[in-house]
């Protein structure tokens, strides 16, 4: 009966993300259509969803022991699309807006380059990880990932409100600073996080065993 209740809300998580990607895909900034802001308001309700199923299916396999190599394989994977996937729609056109001088500004204060470095991370964590478990060496996921992933599941959704109270309102643009540091932050936190996967892949290929 429990068996495959985590592995679901894995799968459902991917499902929500579709979601997500759909509702936010019909929000534009510039756009004068009053019904802007319920997209804003339920892409975020949806993405808090998909993110508590994250939560959820880890734990209810730990606590039945029904772990599984389905589950190892899907939950980070649904986790990368979700919130890559976020970003990535954060740092889109939907949230871009040009001005008089031409320059571009992201009213989520996500930019193309901060993403390209979170997807960087994410692929190089992951070929260490498939070449070193490949050679049998356990290297599963610490802390510092945890706590990078919780972080940016945090941040999206406060985005979105944040635009949907407009940072470049003249009377806000304290917000949009808030929302630039935030951003910055999170790619800081991205690539620090990074750091503990590259040095235990370095004591692996010397032969030690790595810490976890």
């Amino acid at each position: 009966m429990y068996r495959h209740l985590p592995n679901q809300l894995t799968l459902l998580r991917l499902l929500l993300a579709g979601v997500f990607f759909i509702t936010l895909n019909q929000y534009r900034y510039e756009s004068l259509d009053v019904t802007q802001g319920l997209w804003l308001w339920a892409s975020a309700a949806v993405f808090i969803l998909a993110a508590l199923t994250d939560a959820l299916d880890g734990y209810l396999a730990r606590k039945w022991h029904v772990e599984s190599a389905f589950g190892r394989i899907m939950d980070p994977f649904c986790d990368k699309v979700l919130v890559l996937g976020a970003f990535i729609y954060l740092a889109g056109p939907g949230f871009a807006v040009r001005t008089e001088t031409d320059a571009i500004i992201s009213v989520s204060g996500v930019y193309p380059w901060m993403v390209a470095v979170m997807l960087a991370r994410e692929l190089l964590v992951t070929g260490v990880r498939g070449e070193l478990e490949g050679s049998g060496v356990q290297f599963g996921a610490n802390i510092f990932g945890k706590v990078k992933m919780v972080l940016q599941s945090c941040a999206v959704p406060i985005i979105l409100v944040a635009v949907w109270l407009d940072p470049l309102h003249p009377q806000r643009t304290w917000l949009h600073w808030v929302l630039l540091t935030m951003a910055y932050a999170l790619v800081a936190i991205t690539l620090i996080s990074g750091l503990p996967y590259i040095s235990q892949a370095g004591k692996a290929m010397k032969g030690e065993t790595p810490s976890t």
